[in-house]
């Protein structure tokens, strides 16, 4: 008799993970502490899963995630989207905790999901970097609403915010400086990419804390995780526009302002854009086109170990 192979779906709240094992059905719940991520961890090692998927809550995912990791079990991201999507299209049109953690139990026995690695460097300076982005829209949202103030009492206290946010966001970015130097393998990975002209300290930053895949994909795989490889929209003789979407809007948000950047400074890139508008396309394609020949580069610069290199490039 052939045997089972089983993969688990949790649903992550505040206070409970709620768990369903696929083709078995069962289901349980525990706490969403370090007692039940104990009592998890020990509940799912007879299964020998394959898979356990778990999609992103908030930061609510990371007890469970780091003490599944650590018993040595297969933990995999989900992409909330895609999960939906799946879920709807078989038929499971309701939505609650206990179905939720069902359909992420089948969605990773049926569909490839991004396995999870735990390196303590890399999610220490993923939390610096995302506590930045959320310091930068603070002055920009202050900076806004100070814009717009009549009474000068506001105004002032406005400004005196956005310059302690000013003095914290140097702070950190030093913080994240330093934890990047004092780790031989993220400076190192960090020295590659500022090699190349236009590549900052934010954008490789960034790249080593959000997207540690890079230098281990290919072109178009790297590509489409960040979110800039365009898609058909093709039927018949009908030829639609092509379109980016999904991938992680955190590292294209930065890297947007990088290709922006490099086409000043970069001759390479620089050269490349202008030649997509003498073509005739658009300002908009023609920066896309640059964020994803810089992001395909740098990807290459890391694989192959090596310095920017403009002939190459």
């Amino acid at each position: 008799m052939a045997q089972i192979v089983a993969t688990v779906g949790i649903d992550v709240s505040k206070d409970r993970l709620d768990v369903a094992v696929h083709p078995t059905e069962e289901q349980f719940s525990v706490t969403n502490d370090e007692a039940g991520w104990r009592l998890l961890a020990c509940r799912l090692k007879p299964f020998a899963a394959r898979a356990i998927g778990l999609e992103a809550s908030g930061g609510y995912e990371r007890g469970a995630t780091l003490a599944l990791l650590k018993a040595g079990l297969p933990v995999r991201s989900v992409n909330a989207w895609k999960l939906r999507r799946f879920a709807q299209a078989a038929g499971l049109l309701a939505k609650n905790d206990r179905l939720d953690a069902k359909a992420i139990a089948w969605f990773v026995a049926t569909l490839p999901s991004r396995e999870v690695r735990h390196d303590p460097a890399v999610d220490h300076l993923a939390e610096l970097v995302k506590a930045r982005r959320q310091l930068v829209d603070a002055i920009q949202q202050t900076g806004n609403q100070a814009e717009h103030l009549r009474d000068a009492g506001l105004r002032r206290m406005q400004q005196r915010r956005i310059r302690q946010l000013e003095r914290d966001l140097a702070e950190l970015d030093l913080r994240i400086a330093h934890a990047i130097a004092e780790n031989p393998v993220l400076a190192a990975r960090r020295d590659l990419l500022c090699s190349m002209p236009g590549v900052g300290p934010v954008l490789a930053a960034t790249l080593l804390a959000l997207l540690p895949e890079l230098g281990t994909l290919g072109a178009r795989p790297i590509g489409a995780l960040v979110g800039v490889v365009p898609y058909d929209f093709d039927s018949g003789r009908m030829r639609g526009l092509r379109c980016i979407f999904g991938g992680r809007a955190d590292v294209r948000r930065v890297l947007f302002m990088a290709a922006q950047a490099a086409t000043l400074w970069n001759p390479t890139l620089k050269a490349f854009k202008q030649r997509l508008l003498a073509a005739g396309k658009k300002p908009k394609v023609a920066i896309v086109a640059v964020m994803r020949k810089l992001i395909v580069i740098l990807n290459a610069m890391l694989r192959e170990n090596q310095t920017w290199r403009p002939q190459t490039a």
